[in-house]
């Protein structure tokens, strides 16, 4: 038998940290917004559906992602106002036709997921949803360990070693991730609960934690094995480091694919580059975009090409370069500058301080 499994991705953060009037899940990552990174990390999981809950900025958001990724599918829900986790699952919860959730099987699951955590990996997510469902547990969330009081949202457990409540200030050797699966059957009559309480006005996914507990339900948790996989990204400083840890993983998988680089902490590759086996790239090279570099082909030191195409065999020293091509075993540069739409023609040596346009 199929049970269902969707995701929500809560997606409203208005990112005032970031002093910015760019929504933060569009913030950029190694070329790519950031709430991308997450939707590419659920790829690995079998969903049947994926909801975007975003905030007041909601049509900016929805509008970017369907930009760039428009086969993933996404379907997109408005919080219309900052009410709390709980409400914005809420929220995202109204995507789904079954609203009632009579029709719902029991065994029918949802993850949800904030819109801020880029270094997520696939196998993190995939994990839970094994460990979730092996156990046959009403919720089951990811944390981390820790031996610090007072860092975040802790695991209290009650009898039998189950998750009762979250809290903070506590000294629960676990703190909760933001990232949960829960039963769908059982999720949304919680948060009506909640709801009715509407002691302050807003509901949270710790309060859904402490509602299934009380009425008895299964609820467990999952380590995460790296805790550097759940960096929040709230303000520039944590967008810088994300940035780092991306960027990263981005070169040693290149570099795994038969791509040279003489110093990996000098080059600096966008997520949506695409390199052929061969290349060389030297240190202060900087590829953004939708770069494509050719087979053998050698770029650097210091340059920076932006949507450029670079042929097979060529050869591009100290250059700035946006949305050229330049051809198979070319040899541009040093000290070169080709603006958009410039060509440089197959085997054409340009020599240094050399400059083209659209028309050259």
């Amino acid at each position: 038998m199929h049970y269902s499994l969707s995701a929500l991705i809560l997606a409203g953060g208005a990112g005032s940290r970031m002093r910015s009037a760019r929504p933060k899940p569009l913030h950029l990552l190694c070329g790519k917004p950031m709430a991308l990174y997450l939707v590419e990390a659920l790829g690995d999981t079998e969903l049947d559906r994926t909801v975007v809950v975003t905030g007041p900025n909601g049509e900016a958001v929805a509008k970017k992602l369907q930009e760039v990724a428009p086969d993933l599918g996404l379907d997109f829900i408005e919080q219309p106002k900052p009410r709390g986790t709980g409400d914005a699952v809420a929220a995202g919860l109204t995507a789904f036709a079954d609203d009632d959730y009579s029709g719902l099987d029991d065994e029918d699951d949802v993850v949800i997921l904030p819109s801020n955590l880029p270094l997520l990996r696939p196998a993190s997510i995939a994990r839970l949803v094994r460990v979730h469902r092996e156990r046959g547990s009403a919720a089951t969330l990811l944390s981390v360990a820790t031996a610090e009081a007072g860092s975040g949202r802790h695991l209290i457990r009650g009898r039998d070693d189950r998750v009762v409540a979250l809290f903070d200030d506590a000294t629960s050797p676990e703190i909760f991730t933001g990232v949960a699966i829960f039963r769908r059957s059982l999720l949304a009559p919680a948060i009506r609960r909640i709801n009715a309480r509407d002691l302050v006005g807003e509901s949270d996914l710790g309060d859904v934690i402490e509602v299934l507990a009380e009425t008895g339900h299964f609820i467990d948790s999952v380590i995460l094995d790296d805790p550097a996989e759940i960096l929040e990204v709230n303000d520039r400083q944590q967008l810088a480091d994300a940035e780092i840890e991306i960027r990263r993983r981005t070169n040693r998988s290149w570099l795994a694919r038969g791509v040279t680089m003489l110093d990996p902490e000098r080059t600096y590759i966008d997520s949506t580059v695409e390199l052929a086996d061969d290349v060389t790239l030297f240190p202060g090279t900087i590829l953004q975009g939708n770069t494509v570099v050719g087979i053998g082909a050698e770029v650097g030191p210091d340059s920076r090409l932006i949507d450029c195409a670079v042929g097979a065999g060529a050869r591009v020293e100290t250059t700035m370069a946006q949305d050229a091509e330049i051809g198979p075993g070319a040899h541009v540069g040093p000290f070169a500058v080709l603006e958009p739409g410039a060509q440089v023609a197959p085997d054409v040596v340009t020599g240094p301080f050399f400059a083209a346009g659209s028309s050259e």
